[in-house]
């Protein structure tokens, strides 16, 4: 593995890409400012909204389709119709983003279980097993420590590349490698737990070249992503201001309750609102059609009831 990968190629090459660092660490930090001077409701709501974003792109980059709506119903309700495994995929993606696991133990954040059993034929097995994975992750994290002199943003490709060869993954799940890495890059941001690439990831999730190539490409797919994200906040705190002037005219605070419920939760249902908002469930669901009548709530599930809704515009 020493010989299939060179740290001294991605140190070297750090130096010609300082310009687009910059800008993609001042994209961060813009991002991270941004939600940390969120409420602490609305901060997790939108650590929330953005990671249904990320794994809604990973998925489909990696032939997956499910919609961030999709996701989001799944997790709620599990139908009986949804792809088992994808929607396995989606849940894990979903928790890490959000801050659960620690990317260091590497068994624990894949969630796989400890067995003893080693040297499973390939067909049967899709990753290493047992004493094999263990010391995969050990020969992944010794490399790993020969890029430790790489910014977490740059350090990002290079580890991907690292992740493939130790073979941590099977090779057509590339979420668990993007979701390892977007949280290894967000190290020492306040609020951000993960730094989204979205739609951008495409274009590094799976690439090849050489070391400046990939990282150059990976730069620009942050900096895209970060600006994206940033996007999405501002349309967010955008109806915001639209939902306060249309229902001014509503006596009482319950207006107000109910915009800071969706805000904070990309997907709810009125008993969530009923709990968020600390209004019975008779007002929720008034509140809530109300809002669809003035175009700033959308149901996305077509039936009569269980009915989950999201902010519309």
């Amino acid at each position: 593995m020493h010989q299939l990968f060179d740290a001294r190629d991605w140190l070297s090459a750090q130096g010609g890409l300082a310009t687009a660092l910059a800008r993609a660490g001042f994209a961060l930090g813009r991002l991270d400012g941004a939600i940390a001077a969120l409420e602490p409701e609305a901060r997790t709501g939108a650590n929330r909204r953005l990671a249904l974003i990320e794994v809604e792109a990973m998925l489909w980059a990696q032939g997956t389709p499910l919609r961030r709506e999709e996701i989001g119903r799944d997790l709620m309700e599990a139908r009986a119709g949804a792809d088992l495994e994808a929607m396995r995929l989606a849940r894990w993606g979903i928790r890490r983003l959000e801050g659960q696991g620690d990317p260091q133990a590497l068994r624990g954040f894949l969630g796989l279980h400890r067995a003893e059993v080693s040297g499973l034929d390939d067909r049967l097995a899709a990753r290493p097993t047992g004493r094999d994975f263990d010391a995969a992750a050990a020969e992944f994290q010794e490399l790993a420590a020969g890029i430790a002199g790489l910014a977490p943003l740059l350090r990002a490709s290079a580890l991907r590349v690292l992740w493939r060869l130790c073979g941590l993954s099977a090779p057509e799940l590339l979420a668990e490698p993007a979701v390892w890495t977007a949280r290894a890059m967000a190290e020492g941001c306040e609020a951000l737990r993960f730094v989204p690439l979205g739609r951008h990831g495409r274009a590094v999730w799976i690439d090849s070249g050489t070391p400046a190539e990939r990282m150059a490409r990976h730069l620009a797919a942050v900096t895209a992503g970060l600006q994206d994200a940033r996007h999405e906040l501002a349309r967010v705190a955008e109806w915001q201001g639209r939902a306060h002037a249309a229902m001014a005219g509503i006596k009482g605070d319950n207006p107000a309750r109910v915009i800071q419920a969706l805000v904070a939760h990309p997907i709810l249902n009125a008993a969530m609102l009923e709990a968020s908002a600390g209004i019975s469930r008779d007002t929720a669901e008034r509140m809530l059609a109300r809002m669809r009548d003035l175009g700033l709530a959308r149901e996305i599930t077509g039936g009569r009831r269980f009915r989950l809704w999201v902010l519309a515009g």
